[in-house]
């Protein structure tokens, strides 16, 4: 089992460090760390470093000692990034949770002209709180040092602007009657930038196909099966980790 990580806001310099707030909370009320044991600390932007359990002190305070130097884990290449169409209820917490886990460095709430959900006002500043929230938790549960980053939501004009400066663009699309081409087989590039698009449940509609044929965005597809938007861009996250190289 590797060392749990836990977030800071910049690496400490020296040898020792206090590891206090909610952090420090969840590292001792929750945890239950005890002096010997290792942890990782990182500000989740790639730069970690190593230490071990001196004392636990109350209920909220972790006493780190013998720390390594702070490491910076390289920028992954290709970078993949997912256009996650906004899904009812929690589906997106759920979406940004697993594609956390499985390895996405990045991900775009997009609103979807068939998307049932809508962001809007302090509904949609609360929603972006929580997807973030929950990719940086996730982040730490899967024992990564680079989290994805959340950004804002983007309308269709700005997705299509999106994928036209990425090195590989695609749209995950199930229409059986569309021409589109498996992923699995799909030319990837060896280092820059991937984006897909995942659609809402209602599907992309044929407007936005077109808005991201033009920018170079061709349709491709999973399998045989349709995945719920929830899922599928965790799918396709594992396959074009696998197929980039970046999983072995």
């Amino acid at each position: 089992m590797t060392a749990p990580v836990f977030v800071v806001e910049q690496l400490p310099g020296g040898a020792e460090f206090v590891l206090d707030g909610p952090e420090g909370r969840h590292a001792v009320s929750v945890k239950r760390l005890h002096a010997g044991e290792e942890v990782v600390l990182t500000d989740g932007r790639g730069r970690w470093a190593e230490g071990i359990v001196r004392a636990a002190e109350g209920k909220d305070r972790l006493l780190v000692t013998d720390l390594e130097p702070v490491h910076e884990e390289p920028v992954p290449s290709p970078r993949i990034t997912v256009v996650q169409a906004l899904p009812k209820g929690d589906r997106g917490e759920v979406a940004v949770e697993t594609m956390t886990e499985t390895g996405i460095d990045a991900i775009v709430p997009w609103q979807a002209s068939r998307c049932i959900t809508q962001w809007k006002g302090d509904r949609g500043l609360k929603s972006l709180a929580k997807w973030r929230s929950t990719a940086r938790e996730a982040g730490k549960q899967s024992r990564r040092v680079r989290f994805p980053d959340v950004t804002e939501a983007m309308t269709t004009k700005q997705v299509a602007a999106l994928l036209a400066t990425a090195d590989f663009a695609g749209v995950l699309h199930e229409d059986r009657a569309h021409d589109s081409e498996a992923l699995a087989t799909a030319v990837l590039p060896s280092e820059g930038e991937i984006v897909l698009v995942v659609g809402p449940e209602g599907g992309v509609s044929p407007d936005e196909l077109a808005a991201f044929a033009q920018a170079g965005a061709r349709p491709y597809r999973l399998g045989h099966s349709v995945l719920r938007t929830s899922t599928a861009g965790t799918a396709a996250t594992a396959l074009l980790l696998g197929r980039t190289g970046r999983w072995g």
